[in-house]
């Protein structure tokens, strides 16, 4: 069959087809839900990229933004025959307009029947917080610490920020009135492991209960070395949530499952950026993608005939999610589902609720006449 296009220089090949029939097809739930994906139509970004940038990182040279009805054609052409949802928000960075995307993404998802965050900035009021959260399809906020201010050189500026500087107080009082979502990329070198890192999560659970808080990409535990250090000190609130977004290596999702159990685990893609084609791998902390696009970071390449055998980096990431389940026994069809539909199925539908209950307490009461 011929290529399908996906998004930027990705496509769907026989390559994709067969991966998926022979690893995923019957082993994934006929209902999924991404917890983590990002979409944002072009016309919003405010400067281009610099060539300086794309250099300085690999995810500045991947990620191209993306717009809701492409968006749904990949969706469609990677999941055949699979009830599909989302949990969606554009892109967290200064180069783009966020009130245009925030707006656009939010009618896009209203009217898609997806869900969507809200990208905030830490100077944002309450009001204008309270606006968003209040706007049909959306469940909650997506802060991140290269919104605190703006950097033309580095994304990294403020990586070494407190939690508490790009998700201020002030906002997350708001977040835990409407009892909303939360999706926390972590800050610091060092990852979730960090001890200021462990101590301001726990600070908001504690002080900001009604958050459904959901620590993104295993909170960056990429290899395993990362995860068991950060991971079993979160064991132990069963309130608290993560998803698997971007952790392609089986021992992190291991590691995970094995602590947090398959209930506190949400599947998440970050598409458009996992439509890459390739494979990654580690060397300690480290790790280092392969893929087969003249990129400026892929400077490992393998021989051609490894390389056309590459499948998307999504279809990777879940066969390591399958991978760890099948390590430690969660066999069970109800095991699979929760991580990739149930377990963030029940959490929209709680914020749903409290959205609705919400909006009936503004109804103006009318008198019998």
């Amino acid at each position: 069959m011929n290529p399908i296009p996906l998004h930027h220089v990705w496509t769907y090949t026989d390559v994709d087809r067969a991966f998926w029939a022979e690893h995923l097809e019957g082993w994934l739930p006929r209902r999924i839900l991404d917890a983590h994906t990002h979409i944002a139509h072009p016309r919003f970004r405010l400067r281009p990229m610099t060539e300086a940038m794309r250099r300085q990182y690999w995810v500045n040279e991947v990620l191209e933004p993306i717009d809701a009805p492409t968006a749904d054609h990949c969706h469609r052409t990677v999941f055949p025959n699979r009830e599909f949802n989302c949990v969606a928000f554009a892109l967290p960075e200064l180069d783009f307009d966020l009130d245009g995307s925030n707006a656009d993404l939010q009618r896009e998802c209203a009217n898609r029947g997806w869900h969507n965050l809200a990208v905030i900035c830490p100077q944002w009021s309450q009001e204008k917080v309270s606006k968003l959260l209040d706007a049909p399809g959306v469940i909650g906020v997506k802060p991140y610490y290269s919104l605190i201010s703006e950097s033309p050189d580095t994304r990294d500026l403020h990586l070494e920020a407190s939690i508490f500087e790009f998700l201020p107080h002030h906002v997350l009082e708001v977040v835990n009135d409407r009892g909303g979502w939360v999706t926390l990329h972590v800050p610091k070198a060092a990852r979730l492991g960090h001890p200021d890192n462990i101590r301001e999560i726990r600070e908001i659970r504690r002080r900001y209960p009604k958050i459904v808080l959901v620590i993104a990409h295993l909170g960056r535990s990429y290899t395993e070395p990362h995860a068991l250090e950060a991971l079993p000190q979160l064991a132990d609130d069963p309130g608290l949530f993560f998803d698997s977004s971007a952790a392609l290596n089986p021992a992190s999702h291991r590691v995970a499952l094995q602590h947090l159990g398959p209930q506190r685990v949400l599947y998440g893609s970050d598409n458009p950026i996992f439509y890459m084609r390739g494979r990654r791998q580690y060397e300690g902390r480290n790790y280092f993608n392969r893929t087969n696009y003249p990129f400026h970071f892929n400077q490992r390449r393998e021989p051609p005939e490894v390389e056309v055998r590459y499948t998307l980096f999504m279809y990777e990431d879940i066969r390591a999610i399958k991978q760890a389940c099948t390590d430690l026994g969660l066999t069970e069809r109800r095991h699979i589902e929760a991580i990739f539909h149930d377990n963030a199925a029940r959490l929209i539908a709680g914020i749903l609720d409290r959205k609705e209950e919400r909006f009936k307490e503004w109804m103006p009461t009318q008198e019998c006449t």
